[in-house]
């Protein structure tokens, strides 16, 4: 192996932790399934509350390892947009997902998938950014907050990004078969989760490092499907994922897959 990627612990703990706890979450999903309103956004369901859980173990993580110290240098990057130089990955970071799923709406029309006009919560944008922002705390805060650099200083950027995707993967399956959706739903959902956790690396490692980058992208993320066109409602990820994996491919031609800092081309 390259000993440039030599080393960098492996964050086991994190991980083991991050599952456990969410394990009576899972549970509390099927319980209360039969419960719960059919008209709830996407079928979310109650499971969907353990998005603080990696929040939770990269904090307990972390105060085992470096004490209150570590613990506040954690929660200070929440909000460490000073990191990012360069302001003009800002662009992408607000402004890539959405530009794609517009043209994941447009596509389907051309293919003239029944679908009802577009009467999403746009005046409810900014609130729903917001909130949406507060639970990427919760989850980037541990995944890229505490576990992206140890695995990509080990194996680089991209076969980090790709092993924290799978990991992440297989805590939201619980989740997603929660939902109901077909099985093509839930493959391709599968598939858009992988493609987006590359993406939000690439983004990570091009703004310094800024966590609030990550938890701005995911944010912008869930405001993007659930707009589409009415609180979710006819959000394919088929098409997402398509347009995703055109996304990630054009990253991978440019970028240095060992870094994602280094422009092939310029």
């Amino acid at each position: 192996m390259n000993a440039q990627f030599s080393k960098g612990k492996f964050p086991l703990n994190f991980f083991l932790l991050v599952f456990i706890i969410t394990i009576p979450f899972y549970a509390l999903g099927f319980i209360t399934e039969h419960f719960l309103p059919k008209n709830i956004p996407a079928n979310i369901p109650i499971s969907a509350l353990a998005a603080f859980n990696p929040l939770i173990a990269a904090l307990i993580v972390t105060y085992r390892e470096k004490g209150k110290a570590g613990v506040k240098n954690l929660l200070g990057r929440v909000l460490d947009y000073g990191r990012c130089k360069n302001k003009i990955w800002y662009l992408p970071v607000f402004g890539l997902l959405p530009f794609l799923m517009i043209l994941a709406y447009l596509w389907m029309r051309l293919e003239e998938v029944p679908m009802p006009a577009w009467e999403g919560p746009v005046f409810m944008a900014p609130v729903l950014l917001m909130v949406f922002f507060i639970f990427a705390i919760g989850e980037e805060a541990g995944w890229t907050g505490y576990a992206i650099d140890p695995l990509q200083d080990r194996w680089g950027a991209f076969n980090g990004a790709v092993l924290l995707a799978f990991l992440w993967l297989l805590w939201h399956f619980i989740p997603f078969v929660q939902t109901h959706h077909s099985t093509a739903w839930l493959l391709w959902q599968c598939v858009q989760l992988i493609l987006f956790r590359i993406l939000t690396v690439w983004l990570y490692n091009n703004t310094g490092k800024s966590l609030f980058t990550a938890i701005s992208f995911h944010a912008v993320n869930n405001l993007s499907w659930i707009l589409f066109p009415n609180y979710g409602s006819h959000y394919d990820p088929f098409y997402f994922s398509v347009l995703l994996a055109i996304t990630v491919a054009i990253v991978l031609f440019l970028w240095d897959s060992r870094t994602f800092t280094r422009n092939r081309y310029a």
